[in-house]
């Protein structure tokens, strides 16, 4: 029996076509690409998760020489929201940007073991976690939730 996926997603040509509150969250995540340590891959990847208190909590990649002990930048900034505010775990948006050896920003999206963390914080709550994704020209691409990423995901 042949089925099919759609997944319905915004493009926008820039990050200027954004709301106010998506324009800061990923000039948050831009910025937090500072914070990244990728001293490996010279890819610096920087997020930021909006609470649905309107705070944004960043976070950066972190490698190691002993990889894969390091740690993608959207589990840093999921996982510092839920530790340092356990009592706010609703999770509005996360904003997702690269930037390339050359210093460049560049296409971003959450890998696969991100994707799984991000749809079981989505499930906890109760409602969808918007993703904002960078890509390359200065592109965005928005989706309406973790799980719109993860259409077979992993349960129990």
């Amino acid at each position: 029996m042949d089925k099919s996926l759609h997944i319905d997603y915004q493009e926008y040509d820039a990050i200027e076509q954004l709301s106010a509150a998506d324009r800061q969250l990923m000039q948050a995540a831009i910025e937090a690409t500072d914070g990244a340590y990728a001293p490996y891959s010279h890819f610096h990847v920087g997020a930021a998760l909006r609470l649905k208190d309107g705070s944004v909590v960043r976070g950066a990649n972190q490698e190691n020489a002993a990889y894969p002990s390091g740690l993608c930048a959207e589990r840093t900034a999921i996982f510092a929201a839920s530790a340092g505010r356990p009592e706010m775990r609703d999770y509005e948006a996360l904003a997702i940007v690269g930037r390339n050896a050359a210093g460049q920003l560049c296409e971003a999206s959450p890998c696969g073991a991100c994707r799984q963390v991000l749809l079981e914080y989505e499930q906890q709550q109760g409602h969808p976690m918007r993703i904002l994704c960078h890509l390359a020209g200065g592109r965005v691409r928005v989706l309406p939730s973790v799980a719109s990423l993860m259409p077979f995901a992993f349960d129990f």
